[in-house]
């Protein structure tokens, strides 16, 4: 008698793979070599402008693959995702005005608005951020340190729903406040700009900009292998319990804090790290990128691409801030009617996203293919 052995599902389908490898090839090689090495009056060059904005885009996929991992799959809608994606910037941003030395304003060791304000030192908590090592150690504690006390606190309490995304948002507008305020050594209004190079190197120079597009690519792939590993897992299995049914999991003999504590801080490191890729390339951090409205901007590309997907979240990315570049060059004063109006849509009609609305139409293509062969 055979023993019942229950099927396994590929970690990644052939399709998936080929998709991935491609994306890869053409990311990681194609166009930085197109940027690099083509001339600027071929029509094949891939102008600096693209880069700059592809670059912008996949570090906004990444968060938007971190948002789907606490919402799409724990059921946990943050509004407050911003302050990590922000404060991964700052982190790293510390290290990008260490590098600009003496080429400043003022001439100065220490940075502009510094030497404006008068002071003659670094705060403490500048300490050792001229190396580039504890930059990056930075760039994952300070969100992940933040994001595991915030949340042991909030899921002890049992917080969860809107008071959950209420609380989540109370905080992102707090710390824009923080920022704002001259006083924590953070820049304030203007926040970090002017920068000049990375481990020695000049940051606007095509090799260097080519080398943060190929760093951003990798760490998307990484981000999308790193989530489907884990809704994989019996930890991703739990968590999707924890969507659907709390209660009945705990009835089960689980205990939801830990893991929702886990995705809770992994999801809030992946947005530290989209920031600090974010920065070099936009050239600029400010306590803008704290504001509200950025937080439920990320919601919206997850909802819009469809969350509790792998894809989605990086389709609702893409065509969302495809379209804010477009409307913000073009009609400037009409792109937030827009972004209201695509929420609403997306709800109504497309409440799975895009993935959902393509799932639908293969299988309406699908059925009628079934029924012509029945014919």
């Amino acid at each position: 008698m055979m023993a019942y052995a229950p099927r396994i599902d590929p970690f990644l389908n052939r399709t998936a793979w080929i998709a991935l490898a491609l994306f890869a090839l053409i990311a990681l090689v194609i166009v930085p070599s197109l940027f690099v090495f083509v001339p600027e009056e071929s029509p094949f060059h891939v102008s600096a402008y693209t880069v700059t904005l592809v670059g912008k885009i996949m570090c906004y996929c990444i968060v938007a693959v971190a948002m789907n991992l606490i919402w799409g799959y724990a059921g946990i809608l943050s509004l407050g995702h911003g302050v990590f994606f922000a404060l991964g910037g700052y982190a790293f941003g510390m290290y990008l005005m260490r590098q600009i030395g003496g080429e400043g304003q003022y001439q100065s060791e220490l940075p502009d608005f510094m030497v404006f304000l008068d002071w003659k030192e670094y705060p403490w908590q500048w300490a050792g951020t001229d190396h580039f090592v504890w930059a990056l150690a930075l760039v994952v504690l300070v969100p992940g340190v933040l994001a595991f006390v915030f949340g042991f606190f909030a899921f002890r309490s049992r917080i969860k729903g809107v008071y959950f995304s209420i609380i989540t948002q109370a905080m992102t507008f707090a710390f824009m406040l923080l920022f704002f305020r001259n006083e924590t050594g953070f820049g304030g209004n203007n926040g970090f700009t002017d920068f000049k190079r990375i481990l020695g190197f000049p940051i606007t120079e095509p090799p260097m900009r080519a080398t943060l597009f190929a760093l951003s690519a990798a760490a998307l792939i990484g981000a999308v292998l790193l989530s489907r590993y884990l809704i994989r897992s019996k930890t991703g299995r739990i968590l999707t319990a924890i969507r659907d049914s709390e209660s009945r999991l705990m009835f089960s003999g689980y205990n939801p804090l830990g893991y929702k504590l886990f995705v809770w801080t992994l999801s809030a490191v992946m947005c530290g790290i989209a920031g600090a890729l974010y920065v070099p390339q936009v050239g600029i951090i400010n306590p803008s990128e704290m504001s509200p409205a950025n937080s439920i901007e990320i919601a919206v590309w997850v909802a819009v691409g469809g969350r509790g997907t792998i894809i989605g979240p990086i389709l609702g990315a893409f065509s969302v801030n495809a379209a804010k570049s477009f409307f913000t060059q073009s009609f400037p004063e009409y792109w937030l009617f827009f972004l209201g109006l695509l929420f609403i849509l997306v709800t109504l009609l497309m409440p799975k996203g895009i993935v959902g609305l393509a799932q639908q139409v293969m299988a309406m293509l699908k059925k009628g293919g079934v029924r012509e062969q029945r014919g």
